[in-house]
């Protein structure tokens, strides 16, 4: 035959390529229950989509090259529900898929692909670090550079999924991304426990580190952590339906499941009338979208306020709302960087924004302060007033202070339900503040005063000024926000937007 031996070379080559790394560390993946690189393409890929790219790529260095299959990194495209993705999972197998010359020509080479083709990239990470001794020294350290990596323009949407150890190169990829989904149990941080525990003299308990707890509860910086490697790629695949494949087109539109809006016609049951009662913003929202298409984000940071995509009338939109559930709905430093946020994924991916108000105002204190307040609700602000995605607002019980601006007082279209009240404070702390009187020590005229400070702060009074446009029964609250999508379309751009926080900071 022809080129026997040629054949018989490529198909060892490619074997020992698809093999990955240590024997040894693939068998405890297995008997752990956690799934390798290519097992996780392959739960994450529609069936036989994957293209590799860089299959024979290996180490740079001689010695390392008979045992670094794919330089630790498997890179290629396939698809996700039929539409075509960038993917890089690294392969903790092999020389614990620590970054190297050769792994980062594979990331720089997908990372340009898909923004020239407009594709979403997906990281799957898990890996040691830096590798050692490739990155020593003032030429090892040099090369490490690369030519605006971390220009990142949003063009297209990236989720990084963090699934073991993870320190170095999948924790800066993560921070650059829309989405970072966390498997339970793994750790993502700048530097690994062993490396900081060296640095600062002390024993750093890797959990504290870098744990899902630490990063959903007080960064952050993960949005969603997942029991198991399946349910990771299960939700990436979910939360890349909801968005275009690039910022240059409209969200997808999905069919709209049996039964959706038949909640509404028990929301009065839900919201308590008493605007002293709380209750659970989620349980309004899962009443007004679509059925089974609420997907929170950052839910377990920030408590406060409640934001996630969802689908109205099968189109996608993202809510914002505040949650009185938890402080009252008073909104906190926390809670404006968990908006702005966001908004910005919003703005930039061409998601409509809609946001349900029941607040008191911002949750003023010394520790409020210290955390920059003023300068999170200012971001916050400027956040909205640049997103050029259709904002329609709802304001349905209180709307206090600067945060009635905040939470959608110059959003496109405003409704009110009839039991809404806006005002710069709750009359009953403006009666505290103006006359220094207090409900216990006399009820009877503190109760004759918040009445007085409480007029002309209801619905209808908001509507006689045009200040909103329509009081609604809170029944038909769906009904309203499909009504207005429609109208706000944005059909003179394809329902594009002009992207204005393309280059918003990662973090701040």
């Amino acid at each position: 035959m022809p080129f026997e031996d040629r054949i018989a070379e490529h198909a060892a080559r490619r074997q020992k390529a698809l093999r990955m790394g240590s024997p040894r560390k693939l068998a405890e993946l297995a008997k752990a229950g956690i799934l390798n690189a290519r097992q996780r393409l392959d739960h994450l890929l529609d069936p036989g989509s994957f293209q590799e790219v860089g299959l024979f790529a290996v180490s740079e260095r001689p010695e390392d090259r008979d045992r670094s299959p794919g330089d630790g990194v498997v890179t290629g495209y396939g698809c996700i529900e039929g539409r075509s993705v960038g993917v890089i999972a690294y392969d903790i197998t092999t020389l614990s898929a620590s970054s190297a010359p050769v792994a980062s020509l594979k990331f720089q080479h997908i990372r340009k692909a898909t923004m020239t083709q407009g594709m979403p990239l997906v990281v799957l990470g898990e890996a040691g670090g830096a590798r050692i001794p490739d990155v020593m020294g003032a030429r090892g350290i040099a090369r490490t550079r690369s030519h605006q990596i971390y220009d990142r323009r949003r063009q297209t949407p990236w989720v990084t999924a963090v699934l073991g150890q993870s320190y170095g190169s999948p924790t800066w990829k993560a921070a650059m991304s829309d989405l970072v989904l966390m498997r339970k149990g793994a750790i993502m941080a700048v530097s690994s426990s062993k490396v900081t525990s060296v640095a600062i003299s002390e024993d750093v308990d890797p959990e504290e580190l870098g744990g899902w707890r630490m990063r959903t509860e007080v960064t952050g910086e993960v949005d969603r952590a997942c029991e198991t490697d399946q349910e990771v790629l299960s939700t990436i695949r979910r939360f890349l339906g909801y968005l275009p494949s690039h910022s240059m087109e409209a969200p997808p539109r999905a069919v709209v499941p049996a039964g959706s809006g038949e909640a509404m016609q028990h929301l009065l049951d839900v919201v308590p009338e008493l605007r002293s009662k709380v209750y659970d913003v989620r349980k309004v929202i899962e009443a007004i979208v679509d059925l089974g298409s609420f997907f929170p984000i950052k839910e377990r940071f920030a408590k406060v306020l409640t934001c996630g995509l969802a689908r109205i009338g099968g189109r996608t939109v993202g809510i914002i709302a505040s949650n009185p559930v938890v402080k009252g709905g008073a909104l906190d430093p926390q809670a404006c960087r968990k908006a702005t946020s966001f908004v910005v994924l919003c703005d930039s991916f061409n998601v409509p924004l809609v946001l349900l108000t029941d607040t008191p105002g911002f949750l003023v204190g010394v520790e409020g302060e210290r955390l920059g307040l003023a300068g999170h609700i200012m971001n916050f602000n400027h956040a909205l007033e640049m997103a050029t995605v259709p904002k329609l607002a709802v304001i349905m019980r209180k709307s206090y202070g600067q945060a009635y601006i905040n939470m959608g007082g110059n959003a496109d279209e405003i409704a009110a339900w009839y039991s809404a009240d806006a005002s710069f404070m709750d009359p009953g702390v403006a009666v505290n503040v103006v006359h220094g009187i207090r409900q216990k020590a006399e009820p009877k005229r503190f109760e004759a005063l918040r009445q007085e400070l409480a007029r002309d702060t209801g619905a209808y009074d908001l509507a006689a000024g045009f200040l909103i446009q329509d009081v609604i029964d809170p029944r038909d609250t769906r009904d309203w926000l499909s009504r207005m999508l429609a109208v706000h379309q944005r059909r003179a751009t394809n329902s594009v937007g002009q992207h204005l926080m393309s280059t918003w900071p990662y973090s701040f």
